[in-house]
């Protein structure tokens, strides 16, 4: 990376930053370019020179911790099952191993999360969903027999009902223990309770 590029990334993590920390005590309707760039360090004309919007900041902020929650997780990488030599109860993703830093993550992000699940468009969940899906998900339905038309459907019962879970659980601020949600996720996915 040459200086350029290397001033402009800082100058990019610095607006990032600014508008994170401005997100947790503020609406994101309410968030001025003003207000970014004073936090920031920067001039007006910087922040346009990167951005047209607050939403363009918005869907960048959203990377940037998406990429933050992913080097998290670069240890747990190296230990993520083989998906072809495994055990079956290795292939198991709803396990606290993998939930609690994911929902660790979220709570320390809420506002954040919030605000992305009311633009959805800026988040990108089917992309990242669609990559998981190709990547993780169909290998190991393929391993438990499922047949190829129907594995969409089984992973998006899934995935919808623990986002619903975690949808609940933002809309009450965190305020359940992580380890309660855990509980309750596995119970659901798991059906080890019968209701």
């Amino acid at each position: 990376m040459n200086k350029s590029e290397s001033k402009y990334f800082n100058t990019a993590t610095k607006m990032d930053e600014a508008f994170l920390s401005l997100i947790e005590v503020k609406d994101f309707e309410y968030i001025t370019v003003k207000e970014i760039c004073s936090k920031a360090g920067v001039n007006r004309s910087t922040f346009y020179l990167h951005y047209e919007t607050v939403a363009d900041l918005l869907e960048e902020s959203i990377q940037y911790m998406q990429q933050k929650f992913i080097d998290t997780f670069s240890d747990k990488a190296k230990s993520f099952p083989d998906i072809g030599n495994c055990t079956k109860d290795e292939l198991m993703l709803i396990t606290p191993e993998y939930l609690k830093p994911y929902l660790t993550f979220i709570k320390d992000n809420q506002k954040l999360y919030r605000v992305a699940l009311k633009h959805p468009q800026i988040f990108q969940a089917d992309k990242t969903y669609q990559i998981m899906f190709q990547n993780i998900f169909s290998p190991i339905l393929e391993r438990f027999g499922v047949p190829v038309n129907e594995r969409q459907y089984h992973m998006l019962f899934f995935l919808n009902g623990i986002e619903g879970i975690i949808l609940h659980w933002l809309k009450g601020d965190c305020s359940d223990s992580i380890d309660n949600i855990i509980k309750i996720i596995e119970t659901c996915v798991m059906g080890e309770r019968k209701i």
